[in-house]
């Protein structure tokens, strides 16, 4: 269920789980097992890149000179 006003969802874990994700980022850059999670999806399912029309068109060109496409 998203929390109220906000566009993020929550999850449940394990206790365990949880308590292994502490100890293997103790000492780290990460400061919370929630930002140690979010950083592994992150990478696991990374935003898909926005490109304008001309930016498109630009792609289509030179993948058009580079022969994969027609």
């Amino acid at each position: 269920m998203p929390e109220s006003g906000s566009d993020k969802m929550q999850i449940k874990i394990p206790n365990d789980l949880y308590k292994k994700i502490e100890e293997k980022i103790e000492g780290t850059s990460f400061t919370s097992v929630e930002d140690y999670v979010l950083r592994k999806l992150e990478n696991e399912f990374p935003a898909e890149p926005v490109y304008s029309k001309e930016e498109e068109k630009l792609i289509k060109e030179r993948l058009r000179k580079l022969g994969y496409i027609e």
